[in-house]
């Protein structure tokens, strides 16, 4: 605001009448009356075109904050929720911020784009996790299978199991993400347990001790698709555990690495990620307009043909690789995961690992 010395002064020098300059005191600058939309996505979710169109066609500023973890993107909207309008989760994580009532409901009939996703995924009603007394709570973006990635020179034939993670012979050349939640389901998975998503207590030990073995037989772990990239490339990995699917597949060979893509016999960890608007959203409105922006051809298309993902508007089926997609459900206990994989990752022994 004009303070009331300045707008004296100015009534003193200027011809303008009175009214004028009464208008003019009373007009916010133009940065302070620009509206911010706070967004919190994946890697490759958002193009800087398709930001950069939103934020002209609805004259806002979107301040885009990049997560690479499950328990980093709790952590953020559980913690600070007025501070973000809209995320992507998978439909596993919603069920927390939906019990948390971190989040509210999406309308459908405010987004008109999807109308041009797949049948399938337009029946909101008949994906797990998207529906609450009724109501929807987010709206599907992209989907992938994790599998896994492997060096054609080093591997004579594919591999074929997820065990492969833990196969001595290619100590030192293994890769695997940094997260206790899928880690635990990928050792669930090699111990052939009932479900990588509902470990039995009295399993927990033995699904420990097996990621502290994946430890000594990995030559890194990794959160960005990118990093995984530079640590394959730069170390001549043999194999690695694909967070990512297919966004990864690109990314390695954009930079020339002569890989294949498998799924393995137990079948892939597959997560299916949403927009959804949190409970505190400044402008739910616009937070809508936005899920609708990056449904729109542009922003679908530029998912498949930069990040090798998948969008919910084409079929593409064919593309993606063979096998038993396992779509991602709520853990037994995602913060135990987390907090036991911590204590993994940092070299402690299984009774330190196991303790209180």
């Amino acid at each position: 605001m004009i303070s009331a010395s300045t707008f004296l002064a100015a009534c003193r020098r200027s011809m303008l009448p009175v009214a004028a300059l009464l208008a003019l005191a009373a007009t916010p600058p133009l940065w302070a009356a620009q509206p911010v939309l706070r967004v919190l996505a994946w890697p490759g979710y958002a193009e800087p075109e398709v930001v950069q169109r939103f934020e002209l066609e609805h004259q806002v500023k979107v301040e885009l904050t990049v997560v690479t973890s499950d328990a980093t993107l709790w952590e953020k909207v559980s913690a600070h929720n007025r501070d973000f309008d809209v995320f992507a989760v998978n439909t596993a994580e919603l069920q927390r911020y939906i019990a948390a009532n971190l989040v509210q409901p999406v309308h459908a009939g405010k987004i008109p784009n999807t109308h041009n996703q797949l049948a399938r995924f337009r029946d909101l009603s008949a994906i797990p996790g998207l529906m609450h007394n009724g109501k929807a709570y987010a709206l599907p973006y992209t989907y992938t299978q994790m599998g896994l990635i492997y060096d054609r020179k080093q591997f004579r034939t594919p591999p074929h199991s997820i065990s492969a993670l833990w196969d001595e012979r290619y100590r030192g050349k293994v890769i695997a993400y940094d997260g206790g939640t899928h880690n635990f389901s990928l050792a669930a998975q090699s111990l052939r347990l009932a479900s990588p998503f509902r470990i039995a207590p009295q399993d927990v030990p033995r699904a420990a001790a097996r990621l502290i073995e994946l430890r000594r037989n990995a030559l890194g772990f990794y959160t960005q698709p990118a990093e995984s990239t530079q640590l394959f490339m730069r170390h001549g990995a043999a194999l690695m555990f694909a967070n990512y699917g297919m966004q990864q597949v690109q990314m390695l060979k954009q930079a020339g690495a002569d890989i294949g893509y498998v799924i393995p016999q137990e079948g892939a960890l597959a997560w299916l990620d949403c927009w959804s608007i949190t409970r505190d959203a400044h402008d739910p409105a616009l937070a809508h307009a936005w899920i609708d922006h990056l449904l729109d051809p542009q922003a679908s298309r530029l998912l498949v043909e930069r990040q090798g993902l998948s969008n919910t508007m084409v079929d593409d089926s064919n593309g993606q690789p063979n096998g038993k997609p396992l779509w991602l459900e709520p853990p037994e206990d995602t913060v135990r995961r987390e907090r036991l994989w911590e204590r993994i990752r940092s070299g402690d022994r299984l009774t330190r690992v196991l303790a209180p």
